[in-house]
């Protein structure tokens, strides 16, 4: 059999202004480019060590286990689950969009006993829904919710949720995947138990990290099990070893050291700029979005009060063709947003502004491809 005759790959130029990759600043690249060593090498475990502490910044927790998951989100949400939940736990699962579906795929998958409360897509999840929940199950053991939800741009109340667990004896867990570095992600203020996130959303790296942070309650939860960890390679009893940092590392899985260079650079740009300033940025560059939106008479799926700044979804003017339009902006512009998910397929757009795609020339170049695909 003959090899087949490929050129080198030469991605196309894109400002990215969907729901996630975000765009990567060169640096970032650079970085990743940077000599391959040993993910035992003791030059990379220090390099561990920084990249822990600048996540628990950037989650704003004292947290000793906040760490990257080799994978992606959706494996970040596995970790939390699969050593969180037990055969027979009763848990309360929100669901508001694509992602709190998910969160309820996984409590079944792990023998959870599930208790929904479903709001409307395009809305925050309901505390008075939550507080409903808890008292009719006070058997409930967690409560798992998704505070920026990426289907639809809509932004949960992350204090009161957890405020609401803590009082009936229960842990949360909470998906920040589209939140973190971009609005306020406080883990510690609100007694959050255990979180997730994205690399490549508000951070601005490549997809497939996944920060996680868990609380002593939820480490505790996990050293009490009755049954072992459904996943070899999520078990955090077993991931511990090699990010635990105390005394000899073990061999876990190769680490993709690569992207850690580049998720470590990314950390180092929103600890110079100021998490508080990077939180403002995303918010100034929303409201400028929604100024330009509103002149070109489209309307926001989510009430301002529950609008994520960096996730905006807006419905589709009357007579223009989702794919079509997209497609405009892509192949005109170089420009890429984002699709309706689920019961919004086809009725919205996802502007994202996220990490370094949240400027002010990218907001202008948005408007103006927007407004000519439209009209």
């Amino acid at each position: 059999m003959q090899a087949p005759q490929t050129a080198a790959f030469q991605p196309p130029r894109r400002i990215l202004m969907g729901p996630g990759p975000s765009d990567v600043p060169q640096r970032i690249l650079d970085a990743m480019a940077r000599p391959t060593i040993g993910h035992l090498d003791p030059a990379f475990t220090t390099m561990m060590e920084e990249t822990k502490a600048l996540l628990r910044y950037a989650f704003q927790t004292e947290n000793k286990l906040t760490f990257p998951v080799s994978g992606p989100g959706s494996v970040g949400m596995e970790t939390c689950f699969v050593n969180l939940v037990e055969p027979g736990d009763t848990v309360v699962v929100c669901i508001n969009g694509v992602f709190g579906g998910r969160m309820l795929e996984n409590v079944k998958r792990c023998g959870g006993v599930p208790v929904v409360v479903e709001d409307a897509w395009g809305r925050a999840v309901d505390p008075g829904k939550v507080e409903a929940a808890f008292q009719a199950h006070p058997e409930a053991k967690l409560l798992a919710f998704v505070h920026a939800e990426t289907s639809t741009g809509a932004q949960s109340d992350g204090a009161a949720l957890a405020a609401i667990a803590r009082r009936h004896g229960a842990l949360t867990i909470m998906d920040c995947v589209t939140s973190l570095g971009g609005t306020p992600v406080l883990i510690d203020q609100w007694g959050i138990d255990a979180a997730y996130s994205g690399s490549q959303k508000c951070l601005s790296c490549t997809p497939g990290l996944s920060p996680v942070t868990f609380g002593e309650a939820a480490i505790a939860k996990v050293k009490a099990r009755k049954t072992p960890v459904q996943s070899w390679f999520m078990d955090l009893n077993l991931v511990l070893g090699y990010w635990s940092g105390e005394g000899k590392r073990t061999y876990h899985h190769t680490a993709p050291i690569n992207p850690l260079y580049g998720l470590h650079e990314a950390l180092r740009i929103l600890a110079e700029e100021g998490i508080e300033n990077a939180w403002a940025r995303h918010r100034a560059q929303h409201q400028a979005l929604k100024a330009g939106i509103e002149v070109l008479g489209l309307d926001f799926v989510v009430p301002e009060d529950e609008r994520l700044p960096q996730l905006n979804a807006v419905g589709l003017p009357e007579g223009v063709d989702d794919a079509a339009a997209r497609g405009r902006l892509l192949n005109e512009f170089s420009l890429e947003i984002g699709a309706g998910l689920g019961a919004l397929a086809g009725r919205i757009w996802r502007i994202g502004l996220m990490g370094a795609s949240a400027r002010a020339d990218n907001v202008d170049l948005c408007l103006k491809a927007l407004k000519a695909v439209i009209r």
